[in-house]
């Protein structure tokens, strides 16, 4: 059974030590796992927060990168030490936290999009996998994994399918490093969604699973029957997140472009979505 859970930027940004309840409400939502979107390492107490997660049989599945303005492996010197700097607390955290992965668009800040020259390209390239080489020796090192996440044409120019993303991977090569992907992004950018996680395979680290709007997975468009055959074909056993946002949480709410709500009300993507993928990916 998949471990099916949720992002803890539906309710909360930051999240800190005096959001500890979100995890409790998770569990009352059928959860097992928590996606935690850490914004800062210093935001909370790793050890407190893990002995939450054990109180109420929970487990953190994911960090969500916050690679917001400022954190950026293509960006300027100064931008790029940011970034390292994060991400490396980040996983100090996670050994506290046993958590597995830490995923997302490590390789640049959210919401850089612009037509860049190829020689420009090539450049970014070369520099972001100069700098994820030592990072996922470091993921390996401390029993951890990064998770590279493609994004839409509208949140990044630099990674926006499977296949640019594999071959990140590839470029880096190292098994600490593999994707996530992300349905609604999938919706976007893949011709054929169950085809990109069977090119995925064994190198898909993480699993976004939202609706084609953002909201609750299942009762919209995606071809979730497909995405469960693949996921099964390649023997996935990571775990499956709802990473959806609201307009209550306002600064998430402008990086994705969220103007409206998707549901009747935030409690309803998770109660809704929750059951769907405990049912549709039993």
């Amino acid at each position: 059974m998949l471990k099916i859970g949720v992002n803890t930027f539906l309710l909360t940004s930051p999240f800190t030590n005096e959001r500890i309840d979100i995890i409790r409400q998770f569990k009352a939502w059928g959860c097992d796992a928590v996606e935690i979107a850490l914004e800062d390492a210093a935001h909370i107490d790793a050890h407190l927060i893990k002995q939450a997660l054990d109180d109420n049989g929970m487990v953190c599945s994911s960090i969500c990168a916050a690679m917001g303005p400022g954190r950026d492996l293509r960006g300027t010197s100064a931008e790029q030490q940011n970034a390292i700097a994060y991400i490396t607390e980040v996983l100090d955290a996670m050994v506290v936290l046993d958590c597995p992965v830490m995923v997302g668009p490590l390789y640049s800040t959210v919401g850089r999009a612009e037509q860049t020259p190829e020689d420009e390209y090539k450049k970014q390239w070369d520099m972001v996998v100069s700098r994820l080489k030592p990072l996922g020796a470091r993921a390996a090192d401390l029993g951890k994994k990064l998770a590279i996440e493609p994004l839409n044409r509208y949140e990044t120019d630099f990674i926006n399918t499977c296949e640019q993303a594999l071959a990140l991977v590839d470029a880096v090569g190292n098994d600490a490093v593999g994707i996530l992907l992300d349905t609604y992004h999938m919706n976007i950018e893949e011709k054929d969604s169950p085809a990109a996680i069977r090119k995925a395979g064994k190198r898909l680290l993480h699993v976004h699973a939202c609706g084609c709007d953002r909201g609750a997975p299942g009762g919209d468009h995606i071809n979730w029957d497909g995405i469960r055959d693949a996921l099964k074909a390649i023997d996935y056993s990571g775990s499956l997140v709802i990473e959806s946002f609201t307009p209550e949480v306002k600064v998430v709410a402008k990086a994705a472009s969220i103007w409206r709500s998707f549901e009747p009300s935030l409690e309803a993507i998770a109660v809704k979505g929750i059951p769907f993928l405990r049912s549709h990916f039993a």
